[in-house]
């Protein structure tokens, strides 16, 4: 792999950390992006990105760790997946100003920008707002807001787990309910 001019693979880093809007504040797309890692090999032929070695992006509220950071393109310039792998890799973002930050988990993290969904393997965990989603696998459709869980299928798990495990937080009665 050789080291090229990373501005255009810069450019759709931040196209694509700016589409998750679903669980992203508006004003995060707007902020500069940071990258932060031991090294970096750029490919822009390729279209690969690789960031190692205690990896830290950040933009706005979004911020994304692993100990290994690729990121690939597709023929047209765009990013296409981007996969973060750590133990475990670490994703976490406000969805709104009066929201909690939303924090997920797993060995390995995928971003299809194409379809916007995001795939937690091995170890996946998602916490909102109290509520905690664990499994082998979750996946995340960002766009419609629907989230899969179950058996990593054709995956080598570190920690099989037959059951997905979710807790829900009860929801706060209001004032003049909690009286009666």
């Amino acid at each position: 792999m050789r080291f090229v001019k990373t501005f255009p693979l810069l450019l759709s880093l931040g196209a694509m950390l700016g589409s998750t809007s679903a669980w992203a504040l508006p004003t995060d797309r707007e902020q500069p992006i940071r990258v932060q890692a031991d090294s970096a090999e750029l490919d822009d032929k390729q279209g690969v990105a690789v960031y190692r070695g205690d990896v830290v992006i950040t933009q706005g509220t979004l911020k994304i760790t692993g100990d290994t950071v690729t990121i690939t393109q597709n023929a047209q310039g765009d990013i296409d997946v981007f996969t973060s792998v750590g133990k475990p890799a670490y994703y976490e973002q406000k969805p709104a100003a009066d929201k909690q930050i939303v924090k997920a988990y797993g060995l390995t993290i995928q971003y299809f920008a194409s379809n916007e969904r995001i795939v937690l393997l091995d170890q996946a965990k998602v916490v909102q707002e109290g509520n905690t989603f664990e499994g082998e696998k979750i996946v995340y459709d960002t766009q419609r807001q629907i989230v899969n869980a179950g058996r990593a299928t054709g995956s080598n798990v570190t920690t099989p787990r037959p059951r997905i495990d979710m807790v829900i937080q009860p929801k706060n009665k209001p004032a003049d309910q909690q009286d009666q």
